[in-house]
């Protein structure tokens, strides 16, 4: 079964899709012309590219006349964010257990 986080990090483990992603972050809403001219890969891969950012909900596509404009949904890293959490806080115990352990063994 795939989970929230397992999409996103699939989604975000591509250098292309991510630094897309990553640009939309930094610098709002953007067109399909202005990502592709930032990106170095072709038009058609960019759209691919935010078609399965779309898909994972990390980006927004909203029609404006013949454009399409994409913005990041950064609510959409909730479950990473999550996950960091509770990575960071595993791991901090276990670094506690260590250095009690050291501390043990120097007396």
């Amino acid at each position: 079964m795939t989970t929230a986080q397992d999409l996103l990090f699939k989604t975000l483990s591509d250098p292309t899709r991510r630094a897309i992603f990553e640009r939309l972050c930094r610098d709002g809403e953007q067109t399909v012309g202005a990502l592709t001219a930032q990106s170095g890969v072709s038009q058609p891969a960019v759209s691919k590219h935010l078609g399965v950012l779309r898909l994972a909900g990390l980006v927004r596509d909203r029609q404006a006349g013949r454009q399409t404009h994409y913005s990041a949904q950064l609510d959409a890293l909730a479950p990473l964010t999550d996950w960091a959490t509770q990575m960071k806080a595993f791991w901090e115990a276990r670094f506690d257990d260590l250095e009690d352990l050291l501390r043990r063994m120097d007396q």
